[in-house]
This record gives structure tokens, sequence and C-alpha cells, in this order.
């Protein structure tokens, strides 16, 4: 498969999940006013919103030109004051030491090269600055079901199974990763619930809407393939349901701060 266009599809679904775990990421950070903060794979923008609502000077990169557009908008109908710009985790269009705060929602864990994003986070935050980004840790029913999608595509396209991603949710991998760049760890575990009217139209849901989702059926929907993987997908979602008269399920993700010594 190509590389994803996450402009493709509805990602603002996706925005609005995500929320909540937007809203305790800026909290953590506390971006005072006049403080100049990046929201890396800013997406619609909930984080960069949320950081220049406290009066912080927010600059929202992604590589994405129609979710900057739609981070745009949302600026301007909310009467704040934000600036976007194209961009990924190892190339920011910043100065050296040009910021106070780095915040990412589940942008981060996209990173191709983690090497490359820590420095390049770290070369444009200012000495007395700080990181701030949220991770997913693996299990549950959301992560199995993607796992479910990603295995039947590339078993579809003939595609070796990727390495392993980089552990953007374990301690000890985090410090290895910003050791070099004078960071210390903390990681606080926090929870968000996935909900619908029902397990089957949550799913339908992500299927028509969710880029990953989308590159996904565009490759099996043609072979025959996606309605057996929707049906495994349903089953485990099915499985896990918290909600008797509805549908919920709950994934664990941290929230990552990254800053020098005093």
């Amino acid at each position: 498969m190509t590389e994803l266009d996450w402009g493709v599809g509805n990602y603002e679904r996706t925005a609005d999940q995500l929320m909540p775990a937007a809203r305790e990421v800026v909290a953590r950070a506390a971006p005072a006013a006049g403080e100049r903060v990046v929201d890396v794979g800013c997406g619609t923008g909930n984080a960069a919103l949320l950081a220049a609502e406290r009066g912080a000077r927010v600059t929202g990169v992604d590589p994405a030109a129609r979710l900057l557009d739609v981070a745009r908008r949302r600026v301007a109908e909310q009467g704040l004051d934000a600036d976007f710009a194209a961009g990924e985790a190892a190339s920011l269009p910043l100065g050296d030491g040009e910021v106070d705060i780095v915040l990412s929602v589940f942008g981060l864990v996209f990173a191709p090269d983690a090497q490359a994003a820590a420095a390049e986070l770290a070369r444009v935050t200012s000495p007395s600055g700080r990181l701030v980004f949220s991770a997913w840790v693996p299990g549950g029913a959301i992560s199995a079901v993607n796992r479910l999608s990603r295995e039947t595509v590339n078993r579809a396209l003939g595609t070796p199974p990727a390495p392993p991603p980089f552990a953007w949710h374990e301690r000890g991998a985090l410090e290895g990763l910003f050791a070099p760049h004078s960071f210390d760890v903390s990681l606080e575990e926090k929870t968000i619930e996935f909900t619908g009217p029902s397990a089957a139209e949550y799913l339908d849901g992500e299927l028509a809407n969710h880029p990953m989702a989308l590159a996904g059926v565009t490759v099996l929907e043609p072979r025959g393939e996606l309605e057996p993987l929707r049906a495994r997908m349903l089953e485990t979602l099915e499985q896990a349901n918290e909600d008797p008269d509805g549908f919920r399920v709950t994934s664990r993700y941290v929230i990552v701060s990254c800053r020098a010594p005093c």
C-alpha cells in the first residue's frame, strides 16, 4: 500500500472520539498564556485549539493538507489565534529552541523513525521546555481489530510483516530514546472509551470513515476479502463489549512527559 493519506475519508469523526485524550494531554502540559506551543500531528486541531484557548501561541503541524484546512476553519469559527503548517515529527517547520511545549495526541506513534522524531522534537524545544504526548498501550478490542485488519491487508498484498513499531508506551524504551537529548521521562496511564449504538454500527462507521480503514477497504473489497474480515472484527468487538444496551469498549493509553532535569 502507498503511504497513508490522513486527509482521505472523515477523520473528523475520529478526532471527536479522541477529544477526551486531547483534553488530558493539554491539561497535563498546562500551557500558560504567551508560551509557544507546537501540536505535532495536529489533525483537525484538537490539542492546538485547547492550547490556544489558554492563550498560548500555537502552531499545528500535520502532513495532511485537508486536515490543516479543517483546523484553520475551526480556529476561525472559535475566534482563536493559531497557525497551521505542513510538516511531520521528523521535519518541523520551526527554528532551534523555538517552542516551550511540544504536544502530540497519538501523532508521534505514527513516526516511521522514532530516533529522528526525538531528535527533531529536542531541536525545536527550548532548554527549559517540555514534551507531552499520548501513546496507545497495546491490548484491548480496538488494538485487536486493528491488528486483524493490518495482517489481512499484508497477506492480501503479499507484504511481509512490518517490524514491531517503537514502544512509545514503555518507560524503558522512552528513556533510551530521550536520554541522549537530556530529557527525563514520566508516564501516567489513562483510559478512553469508544462507544456506539451497537458494535456493528461502530465498526461500519470506522470502515466508512477512518483513513486507515478506508485504505484497507480499497485493498480487500475487490478481492472479496472485506466481508470475512468484517465478520472477524465484529466478533472481536462484540465479545469485548462492556455495555449490554449498546456498545462500549475501553482502551488504555499513556501520557508521556519529558523535560530537562532542573
